[in-house]
């Protein structure tokens, strides 16, 4: 299986257009010391070839030029993507359906939660409609369900949502069940599986087993600590009051992913306020002593 990071940062991207932290000014001025990232989404393949998106952001038409075609293209209008599979509604996740309209065809695969956002509260789905065929294939809450080409054909993956702890999106009407979850894609005939979590609150016992269980991990790495929206001047609410349990601290992400079997360990989805951005940054060496990596664009594996 072939795991492609496209985009790493949070939502807005790093440097974020109105942002002057340090991170920021430093992508800016010095983009060595701090590289500049787009918004999160990954990709995986079976063969290389046909690609399945994991999210689909405002950044989806230049992370696009990383999947490139396997040869000339037998049509004028051709993509390698061959479906879209959403771990929730959030506009920096999902914006890209209505921007990949000229695909004609774009199967998503999405949970009943995530569905119901779509077409309530943001509209995409009735937006995008308007130019594409785009049918919804519904991902139930732990169970397997297998990844179709757009041709009707196997692709030999299959994706499984599981729930994790964290807010819809601040434009959603109501709750339902599923507005958040994370992804485990499996590759069938070999078994190897890789986890997508680009929002998680909390790491319960039961996530933690269901992480160990992949060789590769893509996890929430938006925020250093809990209490960094606050003292950055961005927000009143800390980085769990917004659903994302931060990197740092006894009980944050770090520690905990540290001591997981993942042959990959990877921080994505990554606020621009976050000191690790910065390449020399003493938060930066902590995470990479700890043996994870943080995500880049464009960082790949094959398992």
């Amino acid at each position: 299986m072939h795991v492609l990071l496209l985009g790493s940062a949070a939502g807005g991207g790093f440097p974020q257009w109105n942002c002057w932290c340090r991170g920021c000014e430093t992508a800016r001025s010095r983009p060595l010391e701090a590289w500049p990232r787009t918004q999160s989404s990954a990709a995986v393949s079976r063969d290389g070839r046909r690609w399945f998106l994991l999210n689909a952001s405002p950044d989806v038409r230049q992370q696009m030029t990383r999947l490139v075609p396997n040869g000339r293209p037998a049509t004028v209008r051709h993509t390698p993507i061959e479906a879209v599979a959403l771990t929730d509604a959030e506009i920096d996740h999902s914006l890209g359906i209505v921007l990949l309209r000229e695909a004609r065809c774009l199967p998503l695969y999405a949970t009943v939660g995530v569905r119901t956002v779509l077409d309530r509260d943001s509209r995409f789905l009735s937006v995008a409609r308007a130019f594409a065929e785009i049918p919804v294939t519904e991902l139930p809450i732990d169970v397997a369900v297998p990844l179709c080409c757009r041709d009707g054909g196997e692709s030999g993956l299959a994706a499984e949502a599981f729930l994790v702890p964290g807010d819809p999106p601040r434009f959603a009407g109501a709750d339902a069940e599923g507005h958040t979850v994370g992804l485990l894609i499996h590759e069938i005939e070999t078994g190897c599986r890789c986890a997508f979590v680009p929002g998680c609150g909390a790491l319960t016992p039961a996530i933690l087993a269901r992480l160990a269980a992949a060789d590769v991990l893509l996890f929430d790495g938006t925020f250093w600590t809990d209490e960094e929206p606050v003292e950055a001047g961005i927000g009143p609410r800390t980085a769990q009051q917004m659903g994302h349990l931060p990197i740092a601290g006894a009980a944050g992400s770090l520690e905990q992913l540290s001591r997981l079997p993942c042959r990959h360990r990877v921080y994505t989805h990554i606020n621009n306020t976050n000191p690790v951005l910065v390449e020399q940054s003493r938060e930066r060496a902590l995470v990479n002593e700890a043996g994870l990596t943080v995500g880049f664009d464009g960082w790949q594996v094959a398992v």
